[in-house]
């Protein structure tokens, strides 16, 4: 079998299985599923980078393989994704197909751009990242779950609306030239509370 296996790739993989099963969910219409399935990609994609880091025998070749691998399955995670969960809601027209695009093209162009300046920059450095260029696409498993959590608070018929809005929102955040700090340990707090919540709320409509 081709390419490379360690610890830190095969946790990139398992947030892009639960995108993939996520997705699947979409078709089934299992909203809470879909959100829950994001959150977990969003905190494999956190943690992969850590782990690479921490191992130290990596060959030069297992480093370039992780960083593109880890925009490959980005891509679907972050950009097909949320186009897919878009779609879903009604916007498989007009704006609604131009939003889905431009979340796909936009990370797309950010995740691109990340490979070329990360590469470079572990050429010259070995230390890690504090802040990017763009906002980065894993954010999209932070805003969008704290949407849906949120919905009682938005009128069913204008849902659909708001999360096209944040998708066109979001793609271009991608793309601007901005400086964004890197994930705190707050934030990935925010995200295992966010998934306890959605988890409580789909057990407690099934109960």
């Amino acid at each position: 079998m081709i390419g490379f296996y360690n610890p830190s790739v095969i946790l990139t993989y398992i947030g892009l299985l639960s995108s993939v099963f996520g997705i699947t969910r979409v078709f089934e219409g299992q909203y809470s599923l879909v959100f829950i399935c994001l959150l977990v990609s969003g905190v494999c994609d956190m943690f992969d980078g850590k782990i690479a880091r921490a191992m130290k025998n990596r060959t030069d070749d297992e480093k370039i393989f992780g960083i593109q691998i880890d925009s490959l399955c980005d891509l679907v995670c972050f950009g097909v994704y949320p186009a897919v969960i878009g779609y879903s809601y009604g916007f498989n027209h007009g704006l609604g197909l131009i939003s889905s695009y431009m979340i796909i093209q936009a990370a797309v162009i950010r995740l691109g751009y990340f490979n070329v300046t990360e590469e470079e920059r572990q050429r010259i450095c070995s230390e890690p990242r504090k802040k990017y260029q763009g906002l980065p696409v894993t954010t999209v498993a932070m805003f969008f779950p704290l949407l849906y959590l949120g919905r009682q608070n938005i009128p069913e018929n204008a849902f659909p609306y708001v999360f096209q809005g944040l998708m066109i929102v979001v793609s271009i955040l991608f793309i601007l030239n901005i400086n964004v700090k890197k994930f705190s340990v707050k934030t990935i707090v925010l995200f295992f509370i966010m998934a306890a919540l959605i988890i409580f709320g789909y057990l407690k409509v099934r109960g």
